[in-house]
């Protein structure tokens, strides 16, 4: 499964110049956490989250928390957001963006690594969606059915028809593997992909193999 199967294609964005209270209450009205800043050609810029408008919620800081600030390597970063008024002020920029091809793991730890909730999916750097935590968390409740139909299909990728037979069973995302395989990097390739499908919980592998390298 691919950014492009699940993320969002209809975006709600801003433009640099949208004032921070129009940025807020688009966040209320379609009940997101994060908008895209885009210029006009809808290049993304940054993104303005619910954490940016909450620096302007807690207000000015006293004198010896602001030197400490600005002593801090984020401090002036933080001190823009304080007096932002726009988008352009707010948001996080650059943004963490991702393309519509890769693999929703990929997304997964993009997220997990960059501290991020959303990741606008981009193409030529043109906005065309969004994919959040939300989006990957509908993901994996999908039913075992179609686990095991993207499983089959990643298996017959990886494997030539001469290099073995794997049967799957899914029971509520808990993966069994069984079958035999040529040798035993292919076995393993199959059970470390098998882990990274969206939906599955455990994979227990019983597959064997023809031959050993190690």
């Amino acid at each position: 499964m691919k950014v492009a199967d699940i993320m969002s294609t209809d975006v709600v964005t801003v433009s640099p110049t949208t004032s921070l209270k129009n940025v807020a209450r688009l966040l209320v009205e379609h009940r997101i956490s994060g908008v895209p800043v885009v210029d006009d050609d809808g290049v993304v810029l940054g993104v303005v989250s619910e954490g940016d408008v909450l620096f302007k919620e807690r207000g000015p800081l006293a004198p010896r928390r602001v030197l400490s600030w600005l002593l801090d390597g984020n401090g002036e970063d933080a001190r823009t957001k304080l007096d932002a008024r726009t988008a352009a002020e707010a948001m996080t920029s650059p943004a963490q963006t991702i393309e519509s091809w890769p693999l929703v793991s990929s997304a997964a730890a993009r997220m997990l690594d960059q501290h991020v909730n959303r990741l606008p999916v981009v193409h030529n750097e043109q906005l065309v969606g969004i994919v959040t935590r939300a989006d990957l968390v509908r993901a994996f409740i999908r039913s075992d059915d179609d686990i095991e139909t993207e499983l089959r299909e990643l298996v017959r990728r990886l494997l030539l028809p001469d290099m073995g037979d794997v049967e799957i069973e899914a029971t509520e995302g808990d993966i069994v593997l069984t079958g035999q395989v040529e040798r035993r990097s292919d076995a393993e390739i199959v059970t470390r992909r098998a882990s990274s499908v969206p939906g599955v919980v455990s994979v227990e592998s019983r597959v064997t193999w023809r031959e050993d390298e190690h």
